[in-house]
């Protein structure tokens, strides 16, 4: 059932007005590899909507990560997966994975990685970068039993949740999808995909610019932006726009969301032949893409903190554990570490799993303090005959 059966475009009146506001006062390469107003950017809320400090104010309990860190593969959860892209912890620690190419999600049990078909997903058009992506599970799944889900059909990127009933026989245990947000640009490629809910628990939603540049600065589309909405898909209280989720712009394809000790939030963005980005999301701001990329000092944009050629990168998931972001590379078959204080790297980010396993798309932090990592070798990009698709367990320091 669909909740909003009529696509709503973002509305940029007040987004526009914040700008002026702003004038007064102060005169990634895809898998395999703001609008910009006259002024620059739009005003927004010191604070994260999220809650911790305002960006560039680390609270004064934080404390930087060690410059050097260590990785240790300490299981190999589960094997042979289909096109595995999607990776959410489920309350208890099994996990949940979906399948891009299939539409099909599966439980994997984080006792034995026994893989239980959970259900599919209807509608889902896979083709290129596009089929079902990101995983989310609600904040009250202990009530509602929800999961969210992202993915690709005929016309559109769209985001449904559906009532998750483990009691079931096995392959039918979701219910029917629920629209709650559609009209996300869909293309073979730069999909986006990436959803997370946050501290605030407001849905996240990484989205692409489907290949179209253009769209990343165009306020009046919801391709190359984040989304902050309400579990219901409407505009989250204290967006920049009251009328509106996009939360951020000027990305080129992000596919990587989490969130730091003090509820900052962090995002990766694929580059396309200079630069793959590292940036804190501040709201209402504009990453710069197609007019930047990677650190141009350009006014009226935000630069990366970290920035990475594609061959060494090609970033999709992030997940934060041991006072840093670790980052999945998908070209660059590495695990990146970046070791935080507050918003700014203390060191240069560190790689692990150099090439060892393949493709990295998903990383997720455990409870813990170690990370589960999904690898891609079946995306169409990668070389399933020397490596399978698995779920590893990581000691992280």
């Amino acid at each position: 059932m669909e909740r909003n059966p009529t696509v709503r475009r973002p509305r940029v009146t007040s987004v526009l007005a914040s700008v002026a506001a702003v004038l007064l006062v102060a005169g990634c390469s895809s898998d395999g590899d703001s609008i910009t107003r006259p002024g620059g950017r739009s005003s927004a809320p010191s604070k994260p909507d999220g809650g911790g400090s305002p960006s560039g104010a680390p609270s004064p309990t934080e404390s930087a990560a060690p410059a050097k860190g260590s990785v240790k593969v300490v299981r190999t959860l589960t094997t042979k997966l289909d096109s595995p892209w999607g990776l959410a912890p489920l309350p208890g620690g099994d996990l949940l994975v979906s399948s891009r190419d299939t539409g099909k999600i599966f439980k994997i049990s984080a006792d034995t990685g026994k893989k239980t078909e959970v259900g599919s997903v209807p509608g889902v058009s896979a083709a290129g970068e596009g089929g079902l992506l990101g995983l989310a599970v609600s904040s009250d799944f202990g009530a509602d039993h929800m999961v969210y889900a992202y993915f690709t059909t005929d016309s559109d990127n769209r985001i449904v949740r559906m009532v998750y009933d483990d009691k079931r026989p096995a392959g039918d245990q979701l219910g029917a999808p629920d629209t709650i947000f559609k009209g996300i640009p869909k293309g073979t490629i730069h999909n986006g995909g990436r959803i997370a809910f946050g501290p605030d628990k407001m849905l996240y939603a990484g989205t692409g610019e489907s290949g179209d540049r253009g769209l990343a600065q165009d306020m009046d589309s919801f391709g190359g932006k984040i989304l902050r909405m309400t579990p219901d898909g409407e505009p989250a209280p204290r967006n920049p726009d009251a009328q509106s989720v996009v939360y951020t712009w000027g990305h080129r394809n992000v596919q990587g969301l989490a969130w730091d000790a003090d509820k900052r939030l962090w995002a990766s963005e694929f580059g396309q032949d200079t630069w793959d980005e590292l940036n804190p999301i501040e709201p209402g701001k504009n990453y710069g893409w197609p007019e930047v990329e990677g650190k141009a000092g350009k006014k009226g944009f935000v630069d990366p903190v970290e920035q990475w050629k594609p061959d060494d990168a090609s970033p999709s998931g992030i997940a934060f554990a041991k006072g840093s972001i670790w980052m999945a590379g998908l070209r660059g078959e590495r695990l990146w570490r970046i070791p935080l204080k507050g918003d700014k790297p203390v060191a240069k980010p560190q790689p692990f799993l150099d090439g060892k396993y393949g493709r990295l798309r998903s990383v997720v932090a455990a409870d813990d303090g170690g990370l589960w990592l999904t690898t891609s070798n079946t995306d169409g990009r990668g070389k399933p005959g020397k490596q399978d698709d698995r779920i590893l367990r990581l000691e992280v320091r």
